[in-house]
């Protein structure tokens, strides 16, 4: 329950920085598909970045460990992607 705890409060505090970052407004994710306006981008690979570096650190020190990745499913992957992709193409249409 703790996991859960701490995962919803992180989230919340993600969402709260894209919020205050203005990247949730609806010029800024449309400049994205434009490719004018990359602020967007880099917000989300600085957070990629930084918590790759933290799970990593923490490995390292032996406080977690990774679970076993499961073989990937390529035609889900493929249809999820796109079921996101349009939708996201059509809100900004």
């Amino acid at each position: 329950m703790t996991n859960y705890i701490v995962a919803l409060v992180l989230g919340g505090f993600f969402g709260f920085s894209l919020n205050k970052a203005g990247l949730t407004k609806y010029n800024k994710i449309v400049n994205v598909f434009r490719f004018t306006d990359m602020a967007v981008l880099q917000f989300m690979m600085t957070a990629l970045v930084v918590a790759m570096s933290g799970l990593f650190a923490l490995r390292g020190l032996g406080l977690i460990t990774f679970p076993a990745i499961p073989a990937t499913y390529i035609v889900g992957n493929v249809i999820g992607g796109l079921i996101f992709g349009v939708g996201m193409a059509l809100t900004g249409f």
